[in-house]
């Protein structure tokens, strides 16, 4: 499917890949890209799960960077460009064209009604926002970086929220995994998926650090968690 324009709350526009599911309504997903951006694995990630019934979107939220779909797609070698775009990236501002996507998902006519959101690394630090900030039905996240920074948000949490998390993560080391997990284990909607052998990026597929049996079981928790709540 093309890619849409979704409607900013400033007045704005973003573009967004959708997926839609092959024959009659389905709950919403919205899908939170890595550092990497709107490349082919999150497009790939959408249409897997329009497959398995749902409205798949991803918006690009590196957009307001200037960064468009004309331009080469990021991946791991490109980890200097990412980290620009992550160093720069207003955290408010992605949450905003988060909210707007969420309502756009939620106007479109094949969603049955209830959305989920699913993200990776800077995508799960989202998806952890989104779970605090907004009416979601539920979301999910993949490894817990830059959670350690907003713990507070944990307390906001009103829905399911599921977080994978690799315990040999370099980016989110057993110190501040401790920590982290002391707090969030205080909200009974929290639950933590612990990878033992896994590292940051365990379930990109052909990633550097992907590791196949970990991102096989994380991914059909997700699987299971997100057809647990989003079912009508």
């Amino acid at each position: 499917m093309p890619d849409i324009q979704i409607n900013a709350l400033d007045g704005s526009f973003f573009p967004a890949y959708a997926a839609m599911p092959a024959a009659g309504q389905g709950p919403g997903l919205l899908i939170i890209h890595e550092i990497f951006g709107l490349n082919p694995v999150m497009r790939a990630l959408c249409d897997s799960f329009a497959a398995r019934g749902y409205v798949a979107v991803c918006p690009n939220l590196f957009a307001r960077q200037g960064l468009t779909d004309k331009e080469p797609f990021l991946n791991e070698p490109d980890w200097e460009r990412a980290s620009v775009l992550y160093k720069n990236f207003d955290i408010e501002a992605g949450i905003r064209d988060l909210l707007a996507t969420l309502a756009h998902i939620r106007q479109t006519p094949l969603c049955a009604g209830k959305v989920g959101a699913i993200g990776s690394c800077l995508g799960g630090r989202l998806a952890f926002l989104l779970a605090a900030r907004s009416d979601i039905d539920c979301a999910v996240g993949y490894y817990g970086v830059g959670i350690d920074s907003m713990l507070d948000e944990a307390y906001d949490i009103r829905v399911p929220y599921l977080l994978h998390v690799g315990e040999q993560d370099k980016l989110f080391p057993a110190a501040v995994q401790k920590r982290v997990f002391r707090a969030l284990e205080k909200n009974p909607l929290i639950t933590i998926c612990k990878y033992q052998a896994a590292d940051h990026g365990f379930a990109r597929p052909n990633g550097l650090k992907f590791q196949p049996e970990a991102a096989d079981e994380a991914n059909k928790k997700t699987v299971a968690f997100l057809e647990a709540h989003l079912s009508a």
